[in-house]
């Protein structure tokens, strides 16, 4: 399987940097091929400075990342929960390259689209400083929502499976050493 695991916070050198480290390693080694694509490593604009009302050019990292996106089966995103849902710069990410034309396209004369990324799944690896139960419970899951049903979903990915990590804040070795064993069997399934 094509698997693209796609790091979400901005620095490598994190839990999420462990994680998409641990997944792609065990990937690898049940002899998937694997890409990555670290968003902190990236040159790009996050910014979408006119909406969607103009086009703003692709940087070259974004381009390169829709090519490896399109060349994907399965799509791995690590991340943290900060205020409810993802950090700014993969939310920036998915503003600039999930575009009309490239993860779906309107149909002229109807409310429908096509969902241009059909045929993928995805998997969230995600942390949070809240108990994943508070966090589905009590907030009611808005970053998972939004990334499952509003963003892969929209575009045809499917199934989206979502793994939560946490209270991250406060948690011992021993967990994070049990969260990175259940991300590797997960990339070994």
């Amino acid at each position: 399987m094509k698997t693209l695991v796609i790091l979400g916070h901005p620095s490598a050198d994190s839990l999420c940097g462990a994680l998409a480290e641990a997944y792609t390693q065990a990937a690898l080694q049940a002899g998937k091929e694997v890409r990555q694509i670290r968003l902190g490593d990236l040159q790009f604009d996050p910014v979408l400075h006119k909406g969607y009302t103009q086009i703003q050019p692709l940087e070259p990292d974004l381009l390169a990342a829709q090519q490896v996106l399109l060349w994907a089966e399965h799509l791995v995103f690590v991340y943290p929960i900060w205020w409810g849902a993802m950090p700014a710069l993969m939310k920036g990410f998915i503003d600039r390259i999930f575009l009309s034309g490239f993860a779906f396209k309107y149909r002229v004369n109807s409310l429908q689209w096509d969902k241009l990324l059909a045929g993928r799944s995805a998997h969230l690896l995600v942390t949070m400083d809240s108990p994943p139960w508070y966090f589905r419970w009590i907030y009611r899951m808005p970053g998972h929502h939004q990334m499952k049903k509003t963003i892969l979903e929209f575009s045809g990915v499917k199934p989206v499976r979502i793994s939560s990590f946490g209270p991250v804040v406060g948690s011992t070795i021993k967990r994070r050493e049990q969260w990175l064993g259940e991300v590797r069997r997960a990339a070994a399934a």
